[in-house]
């Protein structure tokens, strides 16, 4: 469901690419203090993000990350940070993803530079990048247990 009427939608470019595109690739469109965000399905964020980055020109992936709604469900959010150069405008793209096994395409194959925010966001939230080239923990130990950046990882420490 989309949180715009149609009319505002339709005037900013890259929901109307997106619309244009498929109207399933749009789950929700915000706008808010000058910066659009769109929530995507998950399913969808391959596409996405190659037609934002081939016809909206939206060229640097700034930066990926998690957030944790626990107890809420879906649980997770992934958040895309783009930048088109061309055009100086900034973009944001969520995509919820479940509590339980919370996966998502990788983009990167559309974008190099997602390579270790995916990682960090993976060793720090535990979201499974599919078709990752090294999912591996980039910040912690292989042997650490657990993802310190969810809600319910535990704060008091650990008996020695």
């Amino acid at each position: 469901m989309i949180s715009m009427p149609s009319e505002e939608i339709r005037s900013h470019p890259d929901a109307d690419a997106l619309l244009a595109a498929n109207p399933e690739y749009l789950a929700d469109v915000k706008f808010d203090r000058g910066e659009l965000t769109l929530t995507v399905p998950a399913e969808h964020i391959v596409a996405v993000g190659r037609l934002l980055k081939l016809q909206q020109e939206y060229v640097r992936l700034s930066t990926v990350t998690g957030v944790d709604w626990y107890p809420a469900e879906p649980r997770f959010e992934v958040v895309y940070h783009l930048l088109s150069l061309s055009r100086n405008v900034r973009l944001r793209v969520k995509a919820k993803l479940p509590g339980s096994n919370p996966e998502i395409d990788s983009l990167t194959g559309v974008w190099r530079s997602a390579n270790w925010y995916e990682r960090e966001t993976f060793d720090l939230f535990g979201i499974r990048f599919r078709n990752h080239p090294d999912l591996t923990r980039i910040m912690l130990p292989e042997d650490w247990e657990g993802h310190p950046l969810r809600k319910d990882y535990p704060v008091t420490g650990t008996r020695v």
